[in-house]
Formats: structure tokens, sequence, C-alpha cells
């Protein structure tokens, strides 16, 4: 069997001896951090190996899954759970601190935004001056929080704060903050690259309307990503969603969402991408 990188062994077992692929070879040859790979990563990694033959599986297949390394261009923080976000930074920072070094340093490696929302009670309604009044009892109810986050994005770098009573996180993001194709200033080169991004909401997906990936995740998740740490995840299968025409007059995108969501259920398309082509693409707008 083609042995193209080299790492065929032989392992001697009580019941004999065998061959196995060992992927720590890899990493020496250079091929990326294989040992911090998931264990799924790991296992398609092996096989990929031990199938590969130059037609169905190439060298350059082994090589781009080696090298697996998903790290989101940007974070996108919903305020709730970004708060303790930052709570975190400013720790890292006073442990910095504590041991003698910059704490300056501690900053978040992508860009992230955390947009103030879901945090406006009803305290007044029904007259002209009700989104004022219940704005100041906002402002004073969250003061010392708004103030941290104040704080937090004079501090930080790559870090900015959408303020109060601008809209909702999912929306704010998909209006104003996505940017469908990055730059990345490194000296004088300027590397561009498609904008991705995991967010702690759970309507993060939405940006996927602008053809921008980016799906939600814990607050840990998040705290890893700010720090430059790749997002891991099983290499999912693809599943492809043609769209032709357009909706009638009175069908409503919700009618769409809910008709669409319930064909990909009777098909078992679970912890899939799903990836929408066809005629009628040009006929969705988005909202």
């Amino acid at each position: 069997m083609k042995d193209a990188f080299g790492v065929r062994t032989t392992l001697d077992t009580k019941g004999g001896s065998a061959t196995i692929y060992r992927l720590e070879a890899l990493e020496k040859r250079g091929l990326g951090h294989v040992a911090g790979l998931p264990f799924s990563i790991k296992v398609l990694l092996e096989a990929l190996l031990r199938n590969c033959d130059g037609t169905l599986v190439t060298e350059q297949d082994v090589t781009a899954l080696a090298g697996w390394n998903a790290v989101p261009a940007r974070v996108i923080l919903q305020y709730f759970t970004g708060v303790p976000s930052v709570v975190d930074l400013a720790a890292m920072r006073s442990a910095m601190k504590r041991l003698g070094g910059d704490p300056a340093r501690i900053n978040p490696l992508v860009p992230v935004d955390l947009v103030i929302d879901h945090s406006v009670q009803v305290d007044f309604f029904g007259s002209l001056v009700s989104l004022e009044r219940n704005a100041d009892i906002e402002f004073r109810r969250n003061r010392e929080r708004y103030e941290f986050l104040r704080w937090g994005q004079r501090a930080f770098a790559n870090f900015r704060v959408v303020p109060p009573a601008t809209g909702i996180v999912h929306q704010v993001n998909l209006e104003f903050l996505a940017k469908v194709v990055l730059a990345d200033q490194k000296g004088a080169e300027t590397v561009l690259f498609p904008d991705t991004l995991v967010g702690t909401d759970s309507h993060t997906t939405m940006i996927n309307g602008l053809g921008v990936l980016g799906w939600g995740v814990g607050g840990i998740e998040a705290e890893a990503a700010m720090l430059g740490q790749p997002y891991y995840f099983v290499t999912p299968k693809v599943v492809g969603f043609k769209l032709k025409g357009r909706l009638r007059e009175g069908v409503t995108a919700t009618d769409l969402v809910l008709t669409v969501t319930e064909m990909l259920r009777k098909k078992g398309v679970v912890d899939q991408f799903v990836e929408f082509y066809g005629s009628g693409l040009s006929e969705m707008p988005l909202p």
C-alpha cells in the first residue's frame, strides 16, 4: 500500500506485529499541529492517510486536513454572555500584572464586537416620551456595567461596544458589522479573506444569508476564539438545497423558512452545512 508521507510503521502486540499509520509523524514533517487536533479529526486523518492513493484521496487532501485550523475571523458577543467574557479578559490582565508581566499584552487577537441589547425594561408606555424615559431608567439601572464596558472598549485592542438602543445583536451584525470580505494588514501586505464568525447569540446563523459563515457558540468557545484559538468541530457534510422561481404574493419569509425546515428534518439533516443555490437565490432579499 502506498505510503506517500512515510508514516507507516510496525506495532508489536501480543497477537503479533501490525502496521499502523502514526499521525505524530506528520507533525514531525511540518504538516500542522496534529497533536492538537480533535479526536474526530484524527480519525478522519488516519483514514485519509491509510487510503491515500493519489486519485480518490490525494496528498493535498491529507495536507489540508492535517493543517486544519479553523479560526473565526471575528467574534460577536450578546450583552448577557459578553459581559463575563470581558470580565475574564480583565482578570487575565490582573493575573499578568501579579506575575510581573505587561498587562497591556492581554487583548483579543481577532476583532470582537459586543452589542448591548436585551437590557431594556418597559416602565413607561403609551406616550410620546415613553422611549426617552425607558432609556433614561435603563442607563441608571445598568450604569456600573455600562461604565465597565466603556472602560473595556478603551483598554482593549480589537474590542468595540455597540451602545444601547441601537438594535438587537443579530440584526446589528447583519446591517452594520458584517464585511463579507475582511482585510488584514501585515506590514506592507494586505491580506483579504472571507468574513467568518462565531457569536454567543443563538440567532448568529442569520448572517449566513449574507454569505458570511457564522454560528452560535457558548461563552467559553467565544473566549477561546477571542484569544486566537481555533474553533474545533467535525468536518461536516454539505447538503445542497436548490431554489427555483419566486415566492407568490402573500407568502412570507416565515412560511418559506418553516417549509424548508420541515423538508430538512424529514431528510434527517442534522449537524450538516446546508448550502442554498439556484436561480431562486436572486429572488430572496435580505431582511
